[in-house]
């Protein structure tokens, strides 16, 4: 009976032995699944978190897109409403240097007025003086009756005085309008007049280079080409000189003095080579067999 016994106690043993590590095992799975189940509650409140996160996010967005949408359109009404004000003002200012331009040319029209006025006065002044003098020295009086003073041309310093009320702008259009008319012997009087009344305006020049174009039309090449030159000499700073020169350089070739032709276009080209008168200057110049000589 004892080894029955002691059999019993051994598997007894073996029994206990075997079981301790199966209930260390299922106690170890126990908590690993505590910890897993621990782990999917903390990784659900994660995930909802990141929710809610994402929808504060996006609300937020929303919100500040609209806010940029608001300040979008409210910077082009700004936009739009200055640029108004700003055509508006252009506009205005375009109307108002109208204005001012069309005052300007009254002004100056006045001031052309004024002085033809003051020269008509000086003009009669002088004829009334003349006229005073002359039944003065007739030969009733027993004076001289050829000594009466004479102006540049050899005419009487008191003939044809300027009328009254006639202004620059008027003499020297009239003198073109006969130019362009073909009336070239009376476009030069009138530009002669003009020049006399007026020597000092700014088209004095113009009228000038107009006796010389005057005179080259009607075949009078050394008349125009001493026209030219009265031009330069005269108003040498005037804006209607590169022009005289080219055209005295053209009525030069004609006369066949074809050394001075060249010479007058070398002038224009050189000291006035962007304007017209330079660049067909330099267009005839290229007629010649040698170079353009440089300045």
């Amino acid at each position: 009976m004892k080894p029955t016994l002691t059999r019993a106690l051994i598997a007894l043993a073996l029994a206990a032995a075997i079981a301790r590590p199966a209930a260390a095992a299922n106690k170890e799975h126990q908590q690993l699944m505590a910890d897993i189940r621990m782990l999917q509650e903390q990784a659900q409140q994660l995930q909802n978190l990141i929710g809610s996160m994402n929808t504060a996010l996006t609300e937020a967005f929303k919100a500040v897109n609209a806010r940029l949408d608001e300040q979008t359109s409210g910077t082009r009404k700004s936009f739009a409403d200055q640029k108004l004000v700003i055509d508006t003002l252009s506009s205005d200012l375009r109307v108002v240097r109208e204005k001012v331009d069309d005052n300007n040319v009254r002004i100056g029209s006045l001031s052309q007025e004024v002085d033809a006025l003051r020269q008509a006065l000086q003009q009669q002044t002088i004829s009334r003086a003349t006229s005073e003098s002359s039944q003065a020295t007739s030969p009733a009086a027993g004076g001289p009756l050829s000594d009466a003073p004479t102006g540049p041309t050899g005419t009487s310093a008191a003939a044809a005085p300027l009328p009254v009320g006639v202004s620059p702008q008027r003499m020297f259009d009239e003198a073109r309008s006969d130019y362009t008319s073909g009336l070239y012997d009376l476009a030069i009087k009138g530009f002669e007049a003009y020049i006399r009344s007026f020597p000092t305006s700014p088209d004095a020049d113009d009228a000038q280079v107009f006796i010389g174009h005057a005179y080259a039309q009607q075949g009078k090449n050394q008349q125009a080409v001493d026209a030219y030159d009265k031009a330069i000499r005269a108003y040498p700073a005037g804006n209607a000189i590169p022009e005289a020169y080219y055209k005295k350089g053209v009525a030069l070739k004609d006369l066949k003095q074809l050394d001075l032709a060249r010479e007058a276009f070398e002038t224009v080209a050189t000291k006035y080579p962007d304007s017209d008168a330079g660049r067909l200057a330099k267009q005839a110049l290229m007629q010649f067999s040698t170079p353009l000589r440089k300045p």
